[in-house]
């Protein structure tokens, strides 16, 4: 070698590790053109890495020998003679092995990786792991180190080349986890555990799982090191195998949740580490729910966390703490594992840390409590009368933390249980009024009183002046963190008042003026986000003509904001237009041009601002399951990873996701608003709507499915298309550009199903018309059956077997998915209508079995709705599945819940209507099972009301289809007296039916019954209501209503129903 071309690139080298730039990038530039492409580099950095007397220039020759290596796909390396080839194979581990600087030992290992990486799967380094094998079993101990390095790093580059080897290797590293002297070796034998992982079948899976509760004990042996960086290399590690389609961990799963929220519980670790093992504690619940359920680990695990939970918060609430962790898995829990295993337990803990003198136990009970809400608030539902009590003990606890905790916890219940809560408002706005004026719990109370208002709907009446009076003056008075939930406040209460807010709006448009133009960042610019959000609630509120006076300045504000650099006030903006196209319709079309750009500009951003280098990072390293690699300009890797802070590489920008969601929702908005005025746009909204199917975040993904999905319903109905007849023969052929489009946008769709994990993005109701039928039958249909079978991809887990049933007992969540598909099977028998027939017998099994007294409630009451629906779009052709039917819904009328009574009333009541069967035998034993359902106080929940009007339905339907088989001196009592209906004013049309048919045809049954029924007519008459029974129906009441003033006259002027007489 020549040693002029050695000490040349020495010196550049020594040059290139100088902090001045310049020197840095003459130094760079050299090295490029007169070094790097000749293959003779390679050795003379070899002898550089060998002989150089400095650490650093030692380190950047690995570096670049490595880099050189792996050039070109190895292609410089293969031109190096093969007597320097070989002389670089033998003397590099061995030079390895006596270098003393650890960060040069790991680059000159990844050299020994590149190498191997080209030289193994050819053959020619058959020496390399007898050599590795011998260092790693060496007496002395920094040679351990290094070989089970070297191994690590040569298996992270070609394991795959080394299958024959893995039962040696199982071995090797079984002795390596338990090496007596270093630590170091112990964990790098883990890292090389979990390379292996990835790519063992399941001949292996046995001997893999034998290595892992020694894999747990280096995690615990790391722990109390305190060695973060290590830990997190383990908990990776870790958190691979819990996403591996062989489910290497399941015999274990036990054992490492216990280990786990030890470890999360554990106070003399530093809060960084309990973090990190509580968030490993999380995933394991994520992706092991079948194993943490059948072995009902919940109730141990809440216990662990409970403790947890009563520590300290940051101040700063983007800081991580152990608490927030505990708070995030019991959510965890109860949106993954089903709510009998989750709630009482975590009940009965509540009640006793409630009750605990500590406040600090009473705060955390209280925000366990609110947490836990959204995935057990079916389940929660008959137990609120329990939970009661202690929300109002704790909004009047003497500690303000438990009062604000409180606050929180009112906000989630709001949230997820309306009714409920709703139902409360005498009890919790006079409390929560109280903490508003308590500066301690202000902000909180506010919070809570926003989630609030937004359910409280005309109830709010008796409360409105109260609120408007004392939120108004904390808009002059308080700090800004306040006048911002102050601002949300008042916009939820615009939302529940409608158009009483009238009186409030200009002298609250007034004081909220200046918010809008605030130009701070933090605390302002946040306020200002939500006064733009609350003005827009304001519109909706009082209606275009009231508004319209403040809409062009509004509309320059919001453009403002989009210049402003942040995101969160772009999403604001977007969030305005979208109102402002609600409430102006094709009127807000002149803004368009100004609107559209900065939406689509808003779907093409990167989350990670002007960060290139970490952009490309997260693009290759997007799932847990995809390697990361830093890439250099030759697409050779840059930079090792143990120098890279991974963290903060793939910290999404959540502000700009959350923006991008919102642009991709706002898009659909815009089209429906504005109609034929977008067209314009269509195109280029599609492709960037697409582009967005595959994104990492699940809101992106699914404002982007529902906006394709507006986009293609709006566009065929502007295409104005002949009305749909039912049936798998397309009679009614789609335009062109409406089957263009939907061919650009159903495929993607399709696959995004079919490799989406994620549950709680529910797949949305497909708009099952032409648009679908004439191209996805099959694959809707066989879409409805995966997932009620419950074996769609986000449905699915390793640890459970193909042939093994999903169990009866699930998260709430799985059901809302389950419903889902549900309607899509509705959908399709609407659209299929007696066509449906042939695939009947296949869904109604799968329907049916969701019908049984051990499932949830949402489940019973979805089967039966579903095949209702179904019974509504096949019509007749239903008759031959009569007596199954039948059989069910008998069950489901006896169902002790009233939203399940409702359902089988609608749907008993549509088979006699639909079915051929003469069911007239069965009208006795109906009738009987309809009766209980009458009997509901006028103050009794929105469900038994809801009941009481289908069951109102059933019976109408039965009188209308065979009349002579109704009892009607028993029957119409009861009937009339449930008039009017209450809630499902649907059923009002079979009601009306039975009405205008027996005063046809049997007009002296209903005689003893006119001053009520006079009655009823003037209620669903009355102008001043919405609409109750359609226009047909209205149509023949009135005719009615003159027939009867020429038998009644007096009796129908004392109804006030003169007014509508012919002439009046």
């Amino acid at each position: 070698m020549d040693p002029n071309f050695v000490q040349g690139l020495h010196a550049l080298l020594v040059q290139s590790t100088s902090n001045d730039t310049n020197q840095l990038k003459t130094a760079t530039a050299r090295l490029n053109t007169e070094y790097y492409k000749n293959p003779a580099c390679i050795s003379a950095l070899a002898s550089i890495l060998a002989s150089s007397p400095e650490l650093a220039v030692r380190q950047l020759a690995a570096v670049e020998m490595r880099k050189r290596v792996q050039q070109r796909s190895g292609d410089l390396w293969t031109q190096l003679p093969q007597d320097e080839r070989l002389q670089i194979k033998q003397n590099l581990p061995q030079l390895i092995l006596n270098e003393q600087g650890k960060l040069v030992r790991h680059a000159a290992a990844r050299v020994v990786a590149a190498i191997a990486s080209i030289e193994i799967p050819l053959g020619t380094w058959p020496e390399l792991l007898p050599l590795l094998h011998q260092a790693c079993t060496s007496t002395q101990v920094s040679h351990r180190e290094v070989g089970i390095y070297i191994l690590f790093t040569v298996l992270e580059t070609i394991v795959e080349g080394f299958q024959e080897q893995t039962q040696n290797f199982f071995s090797l590293f079984s002795l390596l986890m338990a090496d007596p002297d270093s630590i170091e070796v112990r964990i790098t034998t883990v890292r090389a555990l979990g390379v292996i992982a990835q790519y063992i079948d399941t001949e292996d899976k046995k001997s893999f799982q034998a290595l892992i509760p020694k894999m747990i004990q280096v995690l615990g042996q790391t722990l109390e090191t305190g060695d973060e960086a290590n830990a997190r290399q383990l908990f990776d590690v870790f958190e691979t195998l819990l996403i591996l389609e062989i489910p290497l961990l399941s015999p274990h799963i036990k054992d490492l949740a216990s280990f786990l929220l030890q470890c999360g519980g554990n106070r003399n670790l530093s809060p960084e580490l309990r973090v990190l093992a509580l968030n490993a504690l999380n995933w394991t619940i994520q992706y092991k729910k079948s194993k943490v359920q059948n072995q009902n680990l919940a109730a141990v695990i809440l216990e662990g966390l409970m403790p947890i939970t009563t520590e300290p918060e940051p101040e700063d609430s983007d800081e991580d703490a152990p608490c927030r962790s505990a708070l995030r898995i019991i959510d965890g829990l109860a949106t993954n594992l089903p709510p009998t295993q989750v709630f009482p337990a975590l009940r009965t803990l509540i009640q006793q840390y409630f009750t605990s003198p500590d406040p600090n136990c009473r705060r955390g009970a209280m925000l366990a409590l609110g947490v836990a809400v959204e995935g057990c608030s079916e389940f929660m539902t008959p137990l609120m009368d329990h939970v009661w009590p202690i929300i109002e003990t704790g909004l009047h606890d003497p500690e303000s933390s438990v009062r604000k905790a409180t606050c929180v916890a009112v906000s989630c219940l709001c949230e997820w249980l309306e009714e409920d809560c709703a139902a409360k408002h005498g009890t919790l706005i006079p409390a929560i009024m109280n903490l508003v004026h308590d500066p301690t719990t202000q902000r909180s109370a506010c919070t809570a009183l926003d989630a609030l208002l937004e359910i409280l709907q005309d109830t709010i009446d008796q409360y409105l002046g109260l609120i408007m009076e004392q939120l108004a003056g904390l808009l002059d008075t308080a700090p800004i963190a306040v006048k911002t939930v102050v601002t949300g406040a008042i916009g939820s209460a615009a939302h529940a008042s409608k158009s009483k807010f009238l009186p409030y709006f200009e002298p609250t448009m007034n004081r909220l003026q200046h918010f809008l133009v605030l130009g701070g960042e933090g605390e302002e610019g946040e306020l200002r986000g939500i006064a733009m959000d609350a003005v827009g609630t304001f519109a909706e509120a009082v209606g275009t003509d009231v508004f319209r006076p403040y809409f062009a300045d509004l509309m320059k504000q919001a453009f403002q904001g989009l210049e402003m650099g942040s995101p969160r006030l772009r999403e604001c903006s977007f969030l305005f237009f979208s109102v402002m196209a609600r409430v102006f319709g094709e009127e807000f079309a002149q803004y368009l041009p100004q609107v559209v750009p900065p939406l689509l500009a808003s779907c093409k951003q990167s989350e990670h601002g002007e960060d290139k280098d970490s952009e490309a990072a997260f693009a290759s390293g997007a799932s847990a399951s995809s390697p990361i690699a830093v890439l250099d300009s030759d697409g050779n890797i840059e930079a090792e990873m143990e120098d890279i802070d991974v963290d903060k590489m793939l910290e999404v920008n959540s502000a700009i996701a959350v923006e991008k969601e919102i642009a991709a929702d706002t898009i659909g908005a815009l089209f429906l608003a504005t109609r034929g005025h977008f067209l314009p746009y269509v195109e280029q909204c599609v492709v960037e709507l697409v582009s967005l199917l595959t994104h990492y975040y699940e809101g992106i993904r699914k404002s982007a499915t529902e906006s394709l999905l507006e986009i293609v319903r709006t566009f065929y109905e502007l295409s104005e298309p002949q009305e749909w007849q039912p049936g798998v023969a397309v009679t009614v052929p789609l335009q062109p550009l409406v089957k263009e489009l939907v061919g650009h946008v159903l495929p993607p769709l399709m696959d995004m199903y079919d490799t989406e994990d994620n549950k709680y993005f529910s797949y949305p109701e497909c708009y099952i018309s032409p648009l679908l039928i004439s191209v996805a039958l099959e694959t809707l249909c066989n879409i409805a059956v995966q997932i009620l079978e419950q074996k769609a991809l986000c449905q699915q887990d390793p640890d459970q077997d193909e042939t093994e049933e999903a169990p009866e007992d699930q998260a709430e969540y799985d059901s809302v998915l389950v419903s889902a598909a549900g309607d899509v099977v509705s959908a399709l028998a609407n659209a299929l209508g007696a066509d449906f027939a042939q695939l009947f017998n296949t869904y109604f099994p799968l329907i049916s079995k969701f019908y049984k007294d051990s499932r949830s409630l949402s489940d019973r009451s979805s089967a039966i709705g579903c095949l209702a629906e179904i019974i509504a779009g096949m019509k007749n052709a239903v008759t031959p599945s009569t007596e199954p039917l039948m059989e069910l819904f008998y069950k489901g009328l006896r169902d002790p819940e009233a939203e399940v009574q409702s359902n089988a009333s609608f749907a008993v009541g549509l088979l006699i209507e639909h079915s051929e069967v003469d069911l007239s035998p069965q009208y006795p034993p109906l009738l009987a099972a309809l009766r209980p359902i009458f009997d509901v106080p006028a103050d009794a929940p929105a469900a038994r009301l809801n009941a009481k009007d289908n069951a109102a339905g059933a019976v109408s339907r039965m009188i209308v289809r065979n009349t002579a088989a109704v009892p009607l001196d028993q029957v119409l009592p009861v009937l009339i007296a449930a008039l009017p209906l209450k809630n499902d004013y649907l059923e009002n049309r079979p009601v009306f039916r039975a009405l205008f048919h027996l005063f046809r045809a049997n007009p002296q049954s209903l005689g003893p019954y006119l001053d009520h029924l006079l009655a009823v007519f003037s209620h669903v008459l009355d102008p001043n209501v919405p609409d109750q029974i359609g226009e047909d129906a209205r149509a023949e009441l009135i005719q009615l209503i003159s027939f009867l003033n020429t038998q009644e006259p007096a009796k129908v002027r004392a109804a006030g129903l003169n007014v509508f007489l012919p002439g009046a």
